[in-house]
């Protein structure tokens, strides 16, 4: 999370990296993969960033193993700064040895153009063993997988139920994972229906007796708790309070 980035300021072991792929459609090229090396802590290092009933989620997700998996839709949802991509970071660490964790960078043109997804969902990896799961991360897809998608989004919420459990994902050893900031009752009925999802996590703030522990201090925390991304700012000295208030019927901060 950008919002969280090098603001630690305890010393902390030093998180491992990790190797994810990026996909994106190039001009010259088309469909294109680079891979880097993502920093990313341990569960128990982060685990104390999440309030307990997410933390409690998160621990049987971080221990998945490819016989455990039923759906193949990973949804998290919450509000912006609660630590949806960290916790996405940490995921791909956990599960290193078994699937390899891509993020598709313009997820809108994954889902409107079928020869790119056809290239992710269908193509072989090069240096990959056969079997080997994948995970395609896809962020801040609202506007996909909220209740009137099929108005907005055309054919992509259905390609990505295609991709999930139909004939296109037969076959292929393929998650998806995708993080948004929508309430759950906004989410479409067709995503959250029992047997898709492999976990659905609503991803909340901590709350306040969780935000003291974190802070060690009641400082600049309010009565009904504070967001991950809250607690680094007043780690920093940057009191949230000073971030310009939202207007009336404005989305939230834009955190994550």
């Amino acid at each position: 999370d950008q919002a969280t980035e090098g603001a630690a300021d305890e010393p902390e072991p030093q998180p491992e990296n990790v190797t994810m792929g990026f996909w994106y459609v190039s001009p010259r090229r088309g469909p294109h993969r680079t891979t880097r090396q993502i920093s990313a802590g341990t569960w128990d290092e982060v685990r104390q960033n999440y309030t307990a009933p997410v933390a409690n989620a998160m621990d049987r997700l971080m221990k998945t193993t490819p016989q455990d998996i039923a759906g193949r839709l990973l949804l998290l949802h919450g509000p912006p700064g609660t630590g949806k991509t960290s916790a996405l970071r940490t995921l791909a660490r956990s599960w290193r040895d078994w699937c390899q964790v891509d993020c598709v960078l313009d997820p809108e043109r994954l889902f409107s153009d079928v020869g790119y997804l056809m290239d992710i969902a269908i193509g072989e990896e090069d240096g990959t063993g056969k079997g080997r799961w994948r995970l395609l991360l896809l962020e801040d897809c609202d506007e996909l997988i909220r209740g009137e998608a099929k108005h907005t989004a055309g054919q992509a919420l259905s390609r990505l139920l295609n991709l999930t459990d139909g004939l296109l994902g037969q076959g292929r050893n393929v998650l998806v994972g995708v993080t948004t900031n929508e309430d759950l009752e906004r989410l479409h009925p067709a995503v959250v229906r029992p047997g898709r999802c492999l976990a659905r996590i609503e991803v909340g703030q901590l709350t306040r007796a969780e935000a003291v522990n974190w802070l060690g201090t009641e400082e600049g925390v309010g009565r009904e708790g504070a967001s991950l991304a809250e607690l680094y700012a007043l780690r920093r000295g940057t009191s949230p309070t000073a971030l310009p208030e939202p207007r009336d019927g404005a989305d939230a901060g834009l955190y994550l």
